[in-house]
């Protein structure tokens, strides 16, 4: 185990249970071990991600502003 890992792991074990259950999931999920099925993505879903890339292709990303006032939406 790398140094990086080890210490992840450990600052995840200060976590409450919930949060170490989420994030040994990720984990899982990341090297493949998990047994879940992939999330079957909707029509609309497929088109909104599809929309999402040609914009990044075209290097249209959101400004400064544009994110802090998403965030601020959402109480972030």
């Amino acid at each position: 185990m790398t140094k990086l890992l080890d210490d992840a792991l450990r600052a995840a074990s200060n976590l409450p249970p919930d949060a170490q259950d989420s994030i040994a999931r990720v984990v899982l999920r990341l090297a493949g071990a998990d047994e879940e099925a992939p999330v079957a993505l909707s029509v609309d879903e497929r088109a909104a991600i599809a929309a999402s890339k040609a914009a990044a292709g075209r290097g249209e990303f959101a400004s400064d502003e544009q994110v802090r006032a998403a965030w601020a939406k959402h109480g972030l």
